[in-house]
């Protein structure tokens, strides 16, 4: 029985994309940014979690620079020029993400807060009676 060697490979190959997303999702606890082609298939992520903070160090602004720029640096090799930027979430990452998004050389066609808002959502629990 004759076996054929043939390299399987986990990853498919690197996707070259001109134009982008980049989603900033910064919770009080964390900073996560998520970069995905027009069609939002994901090119490159990272967090502060990811980048090595640990704790109350990932809720800092300065974690969530780091992170935006591992996940950008990525995008730049593989030709990416312009990018749309959407900020979900009242998080200390959001403008330092922001600021490392614009100073990476990424032209940027708009940006965008997308945090969900609620028209007057859930319902309160009742007071507590003691």
């Amino acid at each position: 029985m004759v076996r054929s060697t043939k390299k399987i490979s986990l990853r498919k190959g690197k996707k070259r994309a001109p134009k982008g997303v980049i989603h900033v999702q910064a919770s009080f606890n964390n900073t996560i940014v998520t970069v995905t082609d027009v069609r939002g298939q994901v090119m490159s992520w990272s967090s502060a979690g990811a980048c090595g903070f640990k704790g109350a160090k990932k809720s800092t602004p300065f974690a969530a620079q780091t992170a935006a720029e591992n996940a950008i640096r990525l995008l730049i090799d593989q030709g990416m020029r312009q990018a749309e930027v959407m900020i979900s979430g009242p998080g200390p990452g959001r403008d330092t993400a922001l600021r490392a998004i614009r100073n990476s050389g990424i032209t940027l066609s708009f940006v965008r807060d997308v945090t969900p808002i609620p028209h007057n959502g859930c319902r309160p629990p009742s007071k507590r009676r003691v």
